[in-house]
């Protein structure tokens, strides 16, 4: 009977599975997604699978402002939910659903994305410290620009710019709708889970995983020609690896996105201090810690970025220093980000000590 009642879980995983190994051959043509330094506050711009793969319920709001240095500043906001459901206590397999907003502005004209996502996964229990998931996300996205923000050589005359003279410029839309897809895998390892009790700072935790966005690949061109929004390639991973009977730990990450052509390469690592543990003896559950380390996106910008974590509660920041041609412009000023995230249990999740 258990066989059988995982059989739609199963199922729903071959499906994800099938689904990326099927378009990642596929090649498309112009534009690139945002992205987040602290891409490990940022879990739905990585994978899908996400829903519900770490936390019973989580929610996290992340901001980003950049080239400031250089002009017009681009930002980009974005907020995300999730939450787990599983009405058994010691149930296999459990689904997740989540719901994931951004809005991204560019330069004068304003040029940017607004997009909503709803989000879906199953998670398969391989023994009581492992689990695999599945995740699809569909979403649907408006691209828009403000062309009487542009100026034009033709606006020249002669001594200044008139924002009278005619750009004499064909413009396009001003803008444009599409539906978006995307699907994933994540590997996710918790030693802290079921009955096992890590205490002296022996946690092991870790997340490994792959995805494809825009799948479907829309139409992507205000002016109505062909072009199409690229697929988007995504292979990640992120371990904390706690030194046993110390406060320290180290939480290494890499993250791969391929677009198209251009492809991106970002690798670092946090360490980690706890701060203070939960007490085995009192009611106090609370516990916090610091990290602070960096990242390098390859020939990019250097990252330099903190997390201050208590109870269920996270802050992080971080800011880029840019290495690339574009440093002589920017003087080597790239973008700061500010992330918050608050983490918990749910009521739809049944607690149990032991799945096993």
């Amino acid at each position: 009977m258990k066989l059988i009642t995982l059989k739609p879980k199963v199922i729903f995983l071959t499906v994800i599975v099938n689904i990326i190994f099927y378009i990642l051959p596929v090649r498309s043509l112009l534009a690139q997604d945002i992205h987040f330094s602290q891409f490990y506050m940022s879990p739905f711009t990585q994978n899908p699978a996400f829903t519900g793969a770490v936390y019973g319920m989580s929610a996290q709001v992340n901001y980003k402002d950049q080239w400031k240095s250089v002009g017009t500043p681009y930002k980009t906001i974005a907020a995300a939910y999730d939450v787990s459901f599983q009405r058994k206590k010691k149930a296999k397999a459990f689904y997740a659903a989540g719901l994931n907003f951004f809005s991204d502005k560019a330069g004068d004209s304003n040029m940017g994305t607004t997009q909503a996502n709803l989000s879906g996964a199953c998670h398969v229990y391989i023994d009581r410290y492992t689990k695999i998931g599945g995740g699809l996300q569909v979403g649907y996205a408006q691209r828009s620009i403000d062309y009487a923000a542009l100026q034009w050589g033709n606006q020249f005359d002669g001594q200044a710019y008139n924002p009278n003279l005619s750009s004499r410029e064909t413009n396009g839309s001003t803008a444009f709708a599409y539906p978006d897809v995307a699907a994933g895998v994540v590997y996710t390892y918790n030693n802290s889970a079921g009955m096992r009790r890590v205490v002296e700072n022996n946690d092991l935790k870790a997340n490994i995983g792959m995805s494809v966005f825009h799948f479907s690949q829309p139409k992507y061109s205000f002016s109505g020609n062909n072009e199409k929004l690229k697929v988007k390639f995504v292979l990640h991973a992120d371990v904390l690896l706690s030194i046993p009977y110390s406060n320290l730990g180290f939480v290494p990450g890499f993250m791969l996105y391929k677009q198209g052509a251009p492809a991106e390469v970002l690798v670092g690592s946090l360490i980690r201090y706890k701060l203070k543990s939960k007490s085995k003896y009192t009611r106090d559950k609370s516990s916090s810690a610091f990290s602070l380390g960096g990242y390098y996106r390859a020939k990019d910008a250097a990252t330099v970025a903190m997390l201050l974590e208590y109870s269920n509660y996270a802050v992080g920041m971080s800011y880029d220093l840019n290495t690339s041609a574009l440093k002589t412009a920017s003087t080597g000023r790239g973008g700061f980000e500010l992330t918050l995230r608050y983490v918990g249990a749910n009521p739809f999740m049944a607690q149990s000590r032991s799945r096993f």
